[in-house]
């Protein structure tokens, strides 16, 4: 299984003109933002992002709100011609432009065959191998119960492996909150094999708990979000799942490849690229990822 931080293919309407923004840079090369590890989601059996974009311009009512993203409905196809089988929309952009843009992009995700959880419900997934995958998925304000029945409702519906997608925590901070451990832990305590979190736009480290695993936050990964990043640190993590005969589900090993969120220095060119092994970024996305990271937190904007 493999898991990224945010994708936004897409950006602020008032930047679709602008060259260096999401939409100008990679125009209709829906191949280019992945270009540099297509392979790396080929080569798996499930690919999970989480999507914090409107697919469709001109579609809904755009929200009050200082940032909202859209991109073009033919984006589906940067997901598609990439190996990616699966989204969360439980975060806070999906419905930047009212329930008009969130509906168009659920029947565009739809049309193109691209599975989708929304929050606070769940989805099942089978993947080609024969692991049934369940996904419950919530945004912001979280209730064991809910959580709970969702897990439930996930094991008696027959799936083997359960994802919790969190969309939670504190943006610009490299340390989880309270309340996400609170939660995550609630989680794998009431049967899920892995939590999946993001919104913080940075990395935040990975727990083992209880024989579940748990991914704070994947920052960001090919996010339209942002010209000039203020951290370029990124990372894939793919999880081994182990299907015995008899029918038990394990995890094994975990691989991270740390990534920047671009191919090119001093920009975001919206194509995330792997750091050579043993460079200083590469071994600073495995402190952040690790809980030894010391830096200081962003400010947010």
């Amino acid at each position: 299984l493999t898991f990224t931080g945010d994708v936004t293919p897409g950006c602020m309407p008032g930047q679709f003109n602008n060259p260096k923004a999401y939409v100008g840079t990679v125009g209709e090369d829906y191949e280019y933002p992945f270009a540099n590890l297509r392979s790396v989601f080929e080569a798996d059996d499930f690919t999970f992002i989480n999507l914090e974009v409107v697919l469709g311009v001109g579609v809904g009512r755009q929200a009050d709100k200082q940032f909202v993203f859209s991109g073009p409905e033919e984006y589906v196809q940067i997901m598609t011609s990439s190996s990616v089988e699966a989204v969360t929309l439980a975060n806070n952009h999906s419905e930047d432009f009212g329930q008009g843009g969130y509906d168009n992009t659920k029947r565009v995700l739809d049309e193109n065959g691209v599975a989708y959880v929304e929050k606070k419900n769940t989805l099942l997934y089978t993947t080609e191998s024969g692991l049934t995958i369940g996904i419950y998925a919530d945004v912001f304000s979280f209730n064991e119960s809910h959580i709970q029945q969702g897990i439930a409702q996930l094991r008696e519906q027959g799936a083997e492996l359960v994802i919790c997608a969190f969309h939670w925590g504190t943006e610009g901070s490299y340390r989880a909150t309270a309340d996400q451990k609170k939660f995550a832990h609630a989680a794998i305590d009431a049967g899920a094999d892995v939590v999946y979190g993001h919104h913080p736009h940075v990395l935040q480290p990975i727990e083992e708990y209880n024989g579940g695993i748990i991914y704070y936050s994947l920052g960001n990964f090919s996010f339209g979000g942002n010209i000039y990043p203020a951290d370029y640190d990124t990372a894939i993590i793919q999880q081994e799942v182990i299907l015995a005969a008899d029918g038990t589900v394990t995890l094994g090993e975990r691989t991270i490849i740390p990534c920047s969120l671009s191919s090119m220095e001093k920009r975001n060119n919206y194509q995330p690229t792997p750091y050579e092994k043993g460079t200083e970024e590469y071994d600073r996305v495995l402190s952040k990822l690790n809980g030894t990271y010391t830096g200081s937190n962003l400010p947010v904007h």
